[in-house]
């Protein structure tokens, strides 16, 4: 394969990251470090130390969701296509083979209140009806929604103070 490396990953990825020297699908993607994965002073870059692949422990630095790519062949993304967006919660990071959950609001739970000042409460009564494996779509589907009526700042003040309490109930 041409050198197929995206070039934000020389800044983008760690030093010892296989991403800063091989091409796309030359490595795997790991969803996060753990002891399996080590520093390979010969090769230069991070290993799984019981295949002896090269793999990347931050799928969010490279762009890509986490999979076997060279150990088993995987396929690799289509490298003119662009990275996730780490802001879109559709598109976040989620184990191989795992399914994103959306959040189904009723009707009466798009119904946006009138005031600011009950903006908390609305978020909060969202993220209580939703499951944990939908809350990342909740709050993207209420932030959408509370931005028809309530300017940014609002939505971001009542954010903050809703989840400064509510994932941990």
């Amino acid at each position: 394969m041409a050198d197929a490396r995206r070039p934000e990953w020389a800044d983008d990825c760690c030093v010892i990251c296989p991403a800063q020297k091989l091409a796309l699908g030359e490595f795997d993607v790991v969803d996060r470090p753990g002891a399996r994965y080590g520093f390979d002073r010969d090769r230069g870059y991070r290993v799984d130390i019981a295949t002896g692949f090269p793999v990347c422990v931050h799928p969010f630095r490279v762009g890509l969701e986490p999979g076997p790519y060279a150990s088993a062949a995987a396929g690799w993304p289509d490298p003119a296509a662009p990275p996730p967006d780490p802001l879109d919660p559709s598109q976040a990071p989620r184990p191989s083979g795992a399914r994103r959950a959306v959040f189904t609001p009723t009707p009466e739970q798009l119904e946006l209140p009138e005031s600011a000042d009950d903006l908390e409460a609305w978020l909060i009564a969202i993220l209580r009806t939703a499951r944990a494996d939908e809350l990342a779509s909740a709050l993207d589907q209420a932030e959408t929604a509370a931005a028809q009526r309530f300017n940014a700042d609002q939505i971001v003040k009542a954010l903050r103070r809703a989840l400064a309490t509510e994932p941990h109930r």
